[in-house]
């Protein structure tokens, strides 16, 4: 199982943080939830971080099986689609960087 992150790393506009987080979860948690091959989509929003960390208002997670199947959903319509909407929603209510991470997951259960 491998993990791929978008890392949102900045800062959501002043007073702005409610209809960010609306226009994510209406409009791009579908897109998302649509990528080919994925086997969970979690969005986790911030609301707490260390003194002088940096700040990740959202951080998406989507989990494939597999390398193949995460190279399949990035071909995706719904990929570009998302890209689109990412870009609106980023215009409007974000400012700073998306990087992505891939990552191999393992899970332990407490």
């Amino acid at each position: 199982m491998i993990t791929r992150f978008a890392l949102f790393e900045g800062s959501v506009k002043p007073g702005m943080t409610e209809a960010f987080r609306a226009a994510v979860l209406e409009r791009l948690v579908p897109l998302w939830a649509q990528f080919p091959g994925n086997t969970d989509v979690r969005v986790m929003f911030s609301d707490d971080r260390d003194e002088g960390a940096p700040e990740f208002p959202l951080i998406l997670a989507i989990s494939y099986p597999d390398k193949a199947a995460m190279e399949g959903a990035l071909d995706s319509p719904f990929r570009a689609q998302s890209r689109d909407v990412t870009g609106e929603i980023v215009d409007a209510f974000f400012d700073g960087r998306i990087h992505h991470h891939v990552t191999q997951c393992n899970e332990f259960k407490a």
